[in-house]
């Protein structure tokens, strides 16, 4: 494979339990790239942390539309980003096309990362490898692929606070039973620990996202657009659920009003690796 095919032609094996996921988190399309904005100082926060350097080789798991990639690069490393939803790969490619150095972006299941081992320098993963499935088998992948000393820099999101509650107004009105383990038990050191310790040495920081909308009407049309799990929702369900819905989203955000207008703040730990 090469980065002059297709991104469809660049397909990775997605591992069935995720297919689901790849077609919800494929929903956001390019907009998605606005959920990353919206994150985006956390997302830095996990960028400083990785401390990544001109030329070194860094994986970027579950890329989204590159958000992170992308900055990862601007510092001038040689990065690869992958994700299991072809279309914001598609739109990651296109958003990076005068990115130098190049990024490169394939199909790929963090479960089952396509490379060898110790293939790369630093790894890093943004509100991203948290939802795998398999936890364990995901932070074993990003133990594997990066070399002895390599950094690992995790944001995740904390497991109860904002993003916690927020999940739970999804989970009312969505279908899907809770996935086990919650993907918010990374935000959890004492469960990261279990997850990455044997692999490497941990630090941890916790951080405050900070994010703001003039109202509920522009926070709940930012998510209806790019965020995918809130897409997939909203598309099966009835025109009478979609309103009781977007009644419970907007009364979740309202608690966020300043004088100045929506300020919402998402906790969220950064985790600190060194390959042993």
């Amino acid at each position: 494979m090469t980065d002059h095919q297709p991104i469809t032609e660049r397909q990775g094996r997605v591992k069935p339990h995720h297919e689901d996921a790849a077609r919800t988190w494929g929903l956001g399309g390019r907009d998605y790239d606005h959920v990353s904005f919206g994150v985006s100082d956390a997302i830095a926060h996990a960028i400083q942390r990785l401390s990544p350097k001109p030329g070194q080789r860094i994986l970027d798991v579950a890329t989204g539309t590159g958000w992170t990639a992308r900055n990862v690069a601007a510092l001038g490393a040689q990065v690869t980003g992958v994700d299991i939803a072809p279309e914001l790969l598609q739109a990651a490619e296109e958003l990076s096309a005068n990115i130098e150095p190049r990024i490169s972006y394939q199909a790929a299941d963090a479960e089952e990362l396509p490379f060898a081992d110790a293939s790369f320098d630093g790894v890093i993963s943004t509100f991203g490898v948290m939802f795998a499935a398999q936890q364990q088998q995901a932070a074993s992948e990003l133990g594997r692929v990066c070399r002895p000393g390599g950094r690992l820099a995790l944001v995740v999101w904390a497991p109860d606070g904002a993003v916690a509650d927020f999940f739970g107004v999804i989970g009312k009105h969505g279908d899907a039973p809770p996935p086990e383990p919650s993907p918010l038990a990374w935000g959890d050191p004492d469960h990261a620990r279990q997850l990455l310790g044997r692999d490497f040495d941990l630090w941890f920081e916790r951080g405050v996202n900070n994010h703001y909308f003039d109202n509920v009407e522009d926070v709940w049309n930012w998510y209806a657009r790019g965020f995918g799990p809130m897409k997939s929702v909203i598309e099966q369900l009835p025109e009478a659920r979609q309103a009781a819905f977007k009644e419970d989203v907007d009364q979740y955000h309202g608690k966020f009003a300043t004088d100045a207008g929506l300020h919402i703040q998402r906790e969220y730990l950064v985790v600190i690796g060194r390959r042993k």
